[in-house]
Protein backbone atom coordinates (compact mmCIF):
# COMPACT_ATOMS: atom_id res chain seq x y z
CA UNK A 1 0.00 0.00 0.00
CA UNK A 2 0.87 3.59 -0.45
CA UNK A 3 3.09 5.10 2.53
CA UNK A 4 0.69 8.26 1.81
CA UNK A 5 -2.45 5.62 2.90
CA UNK A 6 -0.80 4.27 5.43
CA UNK A 7 0.16 7.68 6.87
CA UNK A 8 -3.63 8.64 6.62
CA UNK A 9 -4.48 5.59 8.77
CA UNK A 10 -1.93 6.05 11.31
CA UNK A 11 -2.91 9.83 11.55
CA UNK A 12 -6.51 8.88 12.14
CA UNK A 13 -5.94 6.23 14.73
CA UNK A 14 -4.35 8.50 16.98
CA UNK A 15 -7.06 11.33 16.36
CA UNK A 16 -9.35 9.11 17.17
CA UNK A 17 -11.29 9.84 14.07
CA UNK A 18 -10.32 6.15 12.53
CA UNK A 19 -12.38 3.25 14.92
CA UNK A 20 -10.48 -0.16 15.03
CA UNK A 21 -13.08 -2.68 14.36
CA UNK A 22 -12.02 -6.60 15.58
CA UNK A 23 -12.86 -9.65 13.75
CA UNK A 24 -11.99 -12.89 14.97
CA UNK A 25 -8.46 -12.85 13.35
CA UNK A 26 -7.43 -9.92 15.52
CA UNK A 27 -7.08 -12.71 18.59
CA UNK A 28 -4.17 -14.22 16.21
CA UNK A 29 -1.31 -15.37 18.41
CA UNK A 30 -4.08 -15.88 22.18
CA UNK A 31 -3.47 -19.36 22.82
CA UNK A 32 -4.88 -21.81 26.05
CA UNK A 33 -2.15 -21.03 28.69
CA UNK A 34 -2.09 -24.68 29.80
CA UNK A 35 -2.58 -26.70 26.17
CA UNK A 36 -0.97 -24.04 23.70
CA UNK A 37 -3.87 -24.24 21.75
CA UNK A 38 -5.32 -21.53 19.76
CA UNK A 39 -8.24 -19.40 21.48
CA UNK A 40 -12.10 -20.37 19.03
CA UNK A 41 -12.71 -17.37 17.49
CA UNK A 42 -13.66 -18.06 13.70
CA UNK A 43 -17.54 -19.76 13.14
CA UNK A 44 -15.63 -22.98 12.67
CA UNK A 45 -13.74 -23.00 15.38
CA UNK A 46 -16.64 -22.07 18.03
CA UNK A 47 -18.85 -24.83 16.30
CA UNK A 48 -16.22 -27.70 16.49
CA UNK A 49 -15.32 -26.42 20.68
CA UNK A 50 -19.35 -25.58 21.15
CA UNK A 51 -19.90 -29.53 19.80
CA UNK A 52 -16.78 -31.05 21.66
CA UNK A 53 -14.85 -31.17 19.14
CA UNK A 54 -17.02 -33.02 16.26
CA UNK A 55 -18.03 -30.99 13.33
CA UNK A 56 -21.76 -30.55 12.45
CA UNK A 57 -24.31 -31.12 9.79
CA UNK A 58 -22.61 -29.05 6.80
CA UNK A 59 -25.73 -26.83 6.97
CA UNK A 60 -24.95 -26.04 10.97
CA UNK A 61 -21.35 -25.64 9.81
CA UNK A 62 -22.39 -22.71 7.50
CA UNK A 63 -22.21 -19.91 10.44
CA UNK A 64 -21.47 -20.29 14.17
CA UNK A 65 -25.65 -18.71 15.33
CA UNK A 66 -26.77 -21.66 13.20
CA UNK A 67 -25.55 -24.03 14.94
CA UNK A 68 -25.98 -22.27 18.48
CA UNK A 69 -29.51 -22.47 17.41
CA UNK A 70 -29.58 -25.79 16.42
CA UNK A 71 -27.77 -26.71 19.96
CA UNK A 72 -30.11 -23.92 21.83
CA UNK A 73 -33.75 -25.93 20.76
CA UNK A 74 -32.19 -29.37 22.15
CA UNK A 75 -30.14 -28.14 25.31
CA UNK A 76 -31.76 -24.64 25.88
CA UNK A 77 -30.17 -21.17 25.51
CA UNK A 78 -28.20 -21.35 28.97
CA UNK A 79 -26.47 -24.24 27.43
CA UNK A 80 -25.30 -22.14 24.61
CA UNK A 81 -23.93 -18.91 27.68
CA UNK A 82 -22.47 -21.85 29.93
CA UNK A 83 -20.47 -23.03 26.64
CA UNK A 84 -19.48 -18.81 26.08
CA UNK A 85 -18.70 -18.07 30.05
CA UNK A 86 -16.61 -21.74 30.13
CA UNK A 87 -14.53 -20.48 26.94
CA UNK A 88 -13.79 -16.99 27.65
CA UNK A 89 -14.41 -16.13 31.10
CA UNK A 90 -13.20 -19.13 32.82
CA UNK A 91 -10.12 -20.33 30.95
CA UNK A 92 -6.97 -18.65 30.92
CA UNK A 93 -5.57 -17.68 27.42
CA UNK A 94 -2.26 -15.65 26.49
CA UNK A 95 -2.75 -12.06 25.08
CA UNK A 96 -2.93 -11.65 21.27
CA UNK A 97 -0.60 -9.23 20.13
CA UNK A 98 -3.07 -6.58 18.64
CA UNK A 99 -4.83 -6.48 21.93
CA UNK A 100 -0.99 -5.67 23.81
CA UNK A 101 -0.78 -2.81 20.99
CA UNK A 102 -4.24 -1.55 21.63
CA UNK A 103 -3.24 -1.86 25.31
CA UNK A 104 -0.40 0.55 24.44
CA UNK A 105 -1.78 3.90 23.44
CA UNK A 106 -5.66 2.99 24.45
CA UNK A 107 -7.91 4.46 21.35
CA UNK A 108 -10.99 6.66 22.14
CA UNK A 109 -13.82 3.97 20.42
CA UNK A 110 -12.92 0.48 20.05
CA UNK A 111 -15.23 -2.07 18.00
CA UNK A 112 -15.02 -5.52 18.59
CA UNK A 113 -17.28 -8.56 17.61
CA UNK A 114 -15.44 -11.11 19.30
CA UNK A 115 -16.91 -12.32 22.89
CA UNK A 116 -13.82 -12.78 24.61
CA UNK A 117 -12.10 -10.39 26.98
CA UNK A 118 -9.26 -9.31 25.60
CA UNK A 119 -10.66 -5.79 24.89
CA UNK A 120 -11.85 -4.99 28.37
CA UNK A 121 -8.89 -6.10 30.15
CA UNK A 122 -6.83 -3.82 27.37
CA UNK A 123 -8.48 -1.12 29.52
CA UNK A 124 -7.96 -2.33 32.70
CA UNK A 125 -7.03 0.52 35.34
CA UNK A 126 -8.60 3.47 32.75
CA UNK A 127 -11.58 4.91 33.44
CA UNK A 128 -13.72 3.85 29.84
CA UNK A 129 -17.26 3.14 28.95
CA UNK A 130 -18.25 -0.18 27.65
CA UNK A 131 -21.41 -1.60 25.78
CA UNK A 132 -22.78 -4.51 25.44
CA UNK A 133 -25.11 -6.07 23.80
CA UNK A 134 -28.31 -8.08 24.87
CA UNK A 135 -30.53 -9.85 23.13
CA UNK A 136 -34.71 -11.28 23.95
CA UNK A 137 -34.80 -9.45 27.47
CA UNK A 138 -38.25 -7.93 29.09
CA UNK A 139 -38.79 -4.82 29.98
CA UNK A 140 -36.75 -2.98 27.43
CA UNK A 141 -36.79 -1.51 24.19
CA UNK A 142 -32.72 -1.07 24.07
CA UNK A 143 -30.88 -4.41 23.22
CA UNK A 144 -27.56 -3.06 24.92
CA UNK A 145 -25.99 -2.56 28.67
CA UNK A 146 -23.97 0.29 29.36
CA UNK A 147 -21.41 0.80 31.83
CA UNK A 148 -18.76 2.89 33.40
CA UNK A 149 -15.36 1.58 34.87
CA UNK A 150 -13.75 3.92 37.36
CA UNK A 151 -10.38 2.49 37.03
CA UNK A 152 -10.97 -0.73 39.91
CA UNK A 153 -14.53 -1.43 38.75
CA UNK A 154 -17.71 -1.25 36.36
CA UNK A 155 -21.05 -0.19 37.01
CA UNK A 156 -24.14 -0.35 34.99
CA UNK A 157 -25.37 3.55 33.97
CA UNK A 158 -27.36 5.36 31.71
CA UNK A 159 -27.04 7.23 28.68
CA UNK A 160 -27.11 10.29 30.69
CA UNK A 161 -24.71 9.49 32.86
CA UNK A 162 -22.06 8.50 30.54
CA UNK A 163 -19.27 10.66 30.31
CA UNK A 164 -18.04 11.31 26.60
CA UNK A 165 -14.84 12.27 26.94
CA UNK A 166 -14.14 8.54 28.05
CA UNK A 167 -13.09 5.79 26.07
CA UNK A 168 -15.39 3.84 25.10
CA UNK A 169 -15.56 0.13 23.72
CA UNK A 170 -18.46 -1.54 21.77
CA UNK A 171 -19.00 -5.19 21.97
CA UNK A 172 -22.26 -6.08 20.67
CA UNK A 173 -21.63 -9.23 20.41
CA UNK A 174 -21.23 -9.65 24.43
CA UNK A 175 -18.50 -10.84 26.84
CA UNK A 176 -17.93 -12.31 29.95
CA UNK A 177 -17.86 -9.19 31.74
CA UNK A 178 -18.86 -7.56 33.73
CA UNK A 179 -21.64 -9.64 33.45
CA UNK A 180 -22.31 -12.20 31.50
CA UNK A 181 -23.88 -11.45 28.13
CA UNK A 182 -23.98 -12.82 24.82
CA UNK A 183 -25.45 -12.70 21.14
CA UNK A 184 -24.87 -16.26 19.92
CA UNK A 185 -27.65 -17.80 18.33
CA UNK A 186 -29.98 -16.79 15.33
CA UNK A 187 -32.65 -15.77 17.59
CA UNK A 188 -30.13 -13.50 19.39
CA UNK A 189 -29.25 -12.41 15.82
CA UNK A 190 -33.08 -11.59 14.43
CA UNK A 191 -33.59 -9.85 18.19
CA UNK A 192 -30.37 -7.45 17.90
CA UNK A 193 -30.40 -7.04 14.16
CA UNK A 194 -33.60 -5.67 14.47
CA UNK A 195 -33.54 -3.35 17.21
CA UNK A 196 -30.14 -2.27 15.94
CA UNK A 197 -31.57 -1.11 12.80
CA UNK A 198 -33.99 0.78 14.71
CA UNK A 199 -32.01 2.79 16.46
CA UNK A 200 -32.34 0.68 19.58
CA UNK A 201 -29.05 -1.27 19.83
CA UNK A 202 -26.27 1.26 20.69
CA UNK A 203 -25.91 3.94 22.94
CA UNK A 204 -26.76 7.80 21.92
CA UNK A 205 -22.98 8.76 22.83
CA UNK A 206 -22.03 6.29 20.01
CA UNK A 207 -24.81 7.76 17.68
CA UNK A 208 -23.16 10.97 17.92
CA UNK A 209 -19.29 9.84 18.53
CA UNK A 210 -19.84 7.88 15.01
CA UNK A 211 -21.01 10.23 12.35
CA UNK A 212 -18.45 10.78 9.90
CA UNK A 213 -15.89 8.63 11.34
CA UNK A 214 -13.56 6.24 9.46
CA UNK A 215 -12.79 3.05 10.04
CA UNK A 216 -10.14 0.08 10.01
CA UNK A 217 -11.57 -3.38 9.82
CA UNK A 218 -8.29 -5.98 10.92
CA UNK A 219 -9.37 -9.97 11.13
CA UNK A 220 -13.00 -9.57 9.68
CA UNK A 221 -14.53 -11.53 6.63
CA UNK A 222 -17.38 -10.86 5.24
CA UNK A 223 -18.59 -13.58 3.39
CA UNK A 224 -21.61 -14.28 5.66
CA UNK A 225 -25.04 -11.76 5.57
CA UNK A 226 -24.41 -12.12 9.63
CA UNK A 227 -21.17 -9.99 9.67
CA UNK A 228 -22.45 -7.71 7.07
CA UNK A 229 -25.77 -6.63 8.70
CA UNK A 230 -23.97 -6.06 11.57
CA UNK A 231 -21.53 -3.90 10.45
CA UNK A 232 -23.28 -2.06 8.15
CA UNK A 233 -25.55 -1.09 10.80
CA UNK A 234 -23.16 -0.33 13.82
CA UNK A 235 -20.68 2.10 11.07
CA UNK A 236 -24.22 3.79 10.52
CA UNK A 237 -23.02 7.65 9.39
CA UNK A 238 -19.80 6.34 8.23
CA UNK A 239 -17.26 8.47 6.25
CA UNK A 240 -15.47 5.81 4.80
CA UNK A 241 -12.47 3.60 5.72
CA UNK A 242 -10.30 0.38 5.26
CA UNK A 243 -10.92 -3.04 5.29
CA UNK A 244 -7.59 -5.34 5.78
CA UNK A 245 -8.61 -8.66 4.17
CA UNK A 246 -6.50 -11.53 2.39
CA UNK A 247 -7.54 -12.34 -1.34
CA UNK A 248 -11.08 -11.08 -1.05
CA UNK A 249 -14.05 -12.80 -2.96
CA UNK A 250 -15.51 -10.42 -5.33
CA UNK A 251 -18.97 -10.46 -3.07
CA UNK A 252 -16.66 -9.21 -0.36
CA UNK A 253 -14.44 -6.28 -2.36
CA UNK A 254 -18.42 -5.49 -3.98
CA UNK A 255 -19.79 -4.98 -0.33
CA UNK A 256 -16.59 -3.03 1.11
CA UNK A 257 -16.34 -0.47 -1.73
CA UNK A 258 -19.63 -0.25 -3.32
CA UNK A 259 -21.75 -1.02 -0.64
CA UNK A 260 -19.53 0.71 1.81
CA UNK A 261 -17.35 2.95 0.16
CA UNK A 262 -14.16 1.63 1.77
CA UNK A 263 -11.23 0.91 0.54
CA UNK A 264 -9.69 -2.77 0.60
CA UNK A 265 -6.58 -3.53 1.90
CA UNK A 266 -5.73 -7.08 -0.27
CA UNK A 267 -3.21 -8.22 2.58
CA UNK A 268 -2.83 -11.11 5.14
CA UNK A 269 -3.37 -9.05 8.37
CA UNK A 270 -0.29 -10.75 9.35
CA UNK A 271 1.71 -8.12 7.07
CA UNK A 272 -0.45 -5.76 7.36
CA UNK A 273 0.40 -4.79 11.30
CA UNK A 274 3.87 -5.30 10.83
CA UNK A 275 3.66 -1.62 9.49
CA UNK A 276 2.61 -1.20 13.46
CA UNK A 277 5.39 -2.89 15.15
CA UNK A 278 2.93 -6.11 15.87
CA UNK A 279 4.41 -9.02 15.01
CA UNK A 280 1.82 -11.91 14.96
CA UNK A 281 0.78 -15.63 13.33
CA UNK A 282 -2.00 -16.76 11.31
CA UNK A 283 -4.67 -18.13 12.74
CA UNK A 284 -3.90 -21.16 11.22
CA UNK A 285 -0.54 -20.82 13.22
CA UNK A 286 -0.97 -19.96 16.30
Amino acid sequence: MQQTELDAIKHGLNSGEVIPYLGPEALAGAVNAESGEPIPADSDSLILAMNGGRPMAPKLMYEFPRAAMNLELKKGRSFVNRFLDQLYGQTEWTRAPIHDWLAQWHPPCVIDVNRDRQLVDSYAGLPHNLMLGIARVGGTDYRYKLYHHNGAEYREISNEQADPALPLLVKPMGSPVPEPSYIASDADYVDYLTELMGGFGVPKMFKGYRQGKQYLLLGLRLKRDTERMVLADLIHGHGGGWVVMDDPTPKERRFCEKNLGMTVIDQPLTEFMQYFGVELPSMAEA
